[in-house]
């Protein structure tokens, strides 16, 4: 028998269902369904406020309010009650409204009768479209079950104000107000590059139409079945892809472990055993989530929260039937313009046609946003309403070089990207030939490229850039691939097909370096306030001492008869160098006396992450066989500043004196005290950086396969000691960065820096 809340809340969705289907206008559907809640949650008053732009909300719907009240209250996010609720993304209810710091009084509204108040969050794919209220005139607490209501009626509601015909309300609303449409819009860029053709409108699931399930078992059984396909079909559609290298590849494998989750899949199955349907109980497990961490300010949790929108979606798709093929696509080059989507979204197109991506919600460490850039497709992000405004069919130009998208544009702007593009390709082209040459600069100062890898297919690029050798081996991705702590033997695996792949190239092996923003699924994770400098990295495994151990034994089997090299990683000071070596050489001692064979020489090295370290960088250079600079951990160390927030994106640049100044300083102590130095961070793959960093004395460079071609073209059309003595005139600018200057320098001195 079902309970009193589930009938009221059925006879309440069962009401807004036929509101919503009717043909009556918008308004008068928003009206009637504000009345109906209030009516049916016996409250005093409700209202319906939806987000008109980034900052405000306006009131659309109201019920015990002034009659001429909708659409001249406005709100700012986070300004009051309301604007609290749409800017946390969270539902919130007190007993008396007046009495809480964040109230705002509306003369406009009419409330000085009301004392109680709850808001819910219309939330769609992540964020607060609108929000929706209730008050009584009397003090009341609302009920964690009549929380669950509103929030089951937010949930079905959002799919009102999400349609198109809202949008279209919406943008008529706008115009009558002055705005004028534009053809040209600016955004973020997130990837370089041109792209011309014709768009392509991510749309997402239909929505959730039926909430409480009549057979429990019969739901279970389809929940099953749909989320043992969707893995199946991400596990082809992944293992039959080849994407190339770098952290893309990370990304797709971590997603798909991350759709395999015995705990999110459990939490979906105890949600249909509560009584809703395996539709609904989806939903309510990524609301749930979503509402524990959704305030969190871990970049690693917030893009893990996209992930599982993304799996959810997928899987509703898989329960509904609707999988409706991207692929299928008839068009020839398309752009993708989503409000967001994930990793796999993308993966779901014929990807070699699409020539730009357009995400409204996007950021720069969005993961799709990652696997974009390693397939040279252009992106751009952060045009509110774009999503809205574009049609499927329509002609769009996206210039990710300065973030510009066109909507329908003219003859001179299409002429104008196709020159570009065709430049672009003859680079391709040009740069796919410097694979026969040396990396030797015009003045014969030979500079060693390696490449920076993680899977096993990444390992294609040693033959198609003939590079050095592998300046750094992530192990990492290999345990964040399992769904098993990885043994001896399987590690074991790994390496040797590296090892084997390389032949007589040089491997450096980085020892696993996870925590952060690189969690494990089989080991528990507390969370930590600041986890980038948290327990990560070399910490874990030196308190965790038998999986170093293991890795260790695993390393020096690999390069049995071979040079093996050891880096470890996050080391702070010498003693944690030390204590990481010496488990090395213990496991080293070992292996002889059980006869197995051993490499014919071990180097040990670290990696300057840590600014602490370079206080004891001499006497570290001591026991060190060889470094390598990380520059992305030791610019976010430095600056204190968290690369993964979008606010400080451009704030901060390693192409400032500072920073190059502690750069210059590492190689110069490493060359006197004969220690061989690489730099394995992103500037090593980035052309302009690449160059600075020869100019500060660096010879030895690793970076991913897709950015080896432009950098060996800079590498080449270089002279060394010009590039020296420019850079030494820098480093005492007070400037903010030196980038404008460097880019210069290279332009007027015919330096490729495409």
């Amino acid at each position: 028998m079902k309970s009193p809340a589930i009938n009221q809340a059925m006879d309440i969705l069962r009401e807004l269902r036929r509101i919503s289907e009717s043909s009556e206008d918008i308004p008068v559907k928003l009206e009637k369904t504000v009345n109906m809640i209030v009516r049916h949650m016996e409250a005093d008053a409700g209202a319906c406020y939806l987000l008109v732009d980034d900052n405000y909300l306006e009131l659309f719907a109201a019920s015990g309010f002034k009659a001429d009240a909708v659409h001249k209250v406005s709100l700012r996010v986070g300004e009051g009650l309301v604007g609290e609720v749409a800017k946390e993304s969270r539902s919130l209810s007190v007993a008396d409204a007046w009495k809480h710091p964040h109230f705002s009084y509306k003369t406009e509204l009419g409330e000085e009768e009301y004392k109680s108040f709850i808001g819910v969050p219309l939330i769609r794919w992540g964020r607060a479209i609108g929000v929706i209220t209730l008050q009584t005139k009397k003090e009341h607490e609302f009920s964690r079950i009549e929380t669950d209501i509103l929030e089951t009626i937010a949930m079905v509601l959002s799919e009102l104000v999400a349609s198109e015909e809202m949008t279209e309300y919406k943008n008529g609303l706008i115009k009558s107000r002055g705005q004028v449409e534009k053809e040209k819009f600016k955004g973020l860029s997130l990837s370089k590059g041109y792209g011309l053709g014709s768009a392509v409108v991510h749309r997402r699931r239909q929505a959730v139409t039926k909430i409480f399930a009549e057979d429990k078992e019969q739901e279970l059984k389809k929940l099953e079945a749909a989320h043992t396909r969707m893995n199946h079909d991400l596990d082809e559609k992944f293992n039959s892809t080849k994407l190339g290298i770098g952290e893309h590849v990370d990304i797709l494998d971590a997603y798909r472990m991350f759709a395999k989750d015995k705990g999110w899949y459990k939490k979906i199955a105890d949600n249909v055993q509560s009584g809703l349907t395996a539709e609904a109980a989806v939903e309510r497990a990524y609301e749930d989530m979503w509402n524990r961490l959704s305030g969190t300010q871990d970049t690693y949790l917030k893009e893990r929260l996209h992930d599982l929108r993304d799996v959810a979606d997928r899987l509703l798709g898989y329960l509904s039937g609707d999988r409706a093929d991207a692929a299928q696509v008839d068009s020839g080059d398309i752009i993708v313009v989503a409000q967001t989507m994930g990793p796999a979204d993308l993966m779901d197109y014929d990807y070699t046609k699409i020539r730009g991506l357009i995400i409204e919600d996007g950021t720069p460490t969005m993961h799709v946003a990652i696997v974009a850039k390693a397939l040279g497709i252009p992106v751009v992000s952060k045009i509110k309403g774009i999503y809205s405004e574009v049609k499927t069919g329509e002609l769009l130009a996206v210039d990710g070089n300065d973030g510009y998208v066109y909507i329908r544009p003219s003859l001179p702007v299409q002429e104008k990207f196709r020159a570009k593009i065709a430049e672009k390709e003859k680079l391709a082209a040009r740069l796919a030939e410097l694979k026969k040459l040396p990396s030797r600069t015009k003045d014969g100062v030979r500079i060693n490229m390696y490449l920076n890898v993680g899977l096993a297919f990444d390992l294609d690029y040693i033959e198609s850039t003939n590079c050095d050798g592998i300046g750094l081996y992530r192990t990492e991705i290999p345990f964040m691939a399992s769904e098993v702590m990885p043994d001896v033997e399987r590690q074991l695996g790994y390496y040797k097909e590296l090892m084997d792949r390389a032949g007589d190239k040089k491997v450096v092996f980085r020892s696993l370096d996870v925590g952060s923003d690189k969690l494990l699924p089989y080991w528990s994770n507390s969370g930590e306030d600041n986890p980038a400098i948290g327990w990560r990295s070399i910490r874990i495994t030196l308190d965790r001492r038998a999986i170093l151990r293991k890795q260790m034994r695993a390393f020096l089997r690999a390069a049995a008869g071979k040079e093996l090299n050891v880096m470890f990683p996050m080391i702070s000071n010498l003693a944690e160098f030390e204590e990481a070596k010496e488990t090395l050489m213990i496991e080293l001692e070992k292996e002889r006396r059980r006869d197995f064979e051993t490499p014919k020489k071990v180097n040990v090295g670290l990696m300057i992450e840590v600014p602490s370290v370079l206080f004891q960088l001499d006497a570290i250079l001591k026991e060190a066989d060889f470094i390598s600079v990380g520059t992305n951990d030791l610019a976010q160390f430095m600056f204190a500043c968290d690369r993964g927030n979008p606010r400080l994106t451009e704030r901060y640049d390693v192409l400032s004196a500072p920073f190059l100044k502690m750069m210059g300083q590492i190689c110069d102590q490493a060359a006197k005290a004969g220690v061989l130095c690489s730099v394995c961070g992103e500037m090593s793959g980035n052309p302009i950086e690449a160059m600075v960093l020869i100019g500060l004395g660096y010879r030895n460079l690793s970076m991913s396969g897709s950015s080896f071609g432009r950098v060996k073209s800079m590498v080449r059309s270089l002279n060394v000691e010009d590039i020296e003595d420019y850079v030494k005139t820098l480093l005492n600018s007070n400037r903010r960065t030196l980038r404008p200057q460097l880019i210069s320098y290279a332009y007027d001195h015919g330096i490729e820096i495409y």
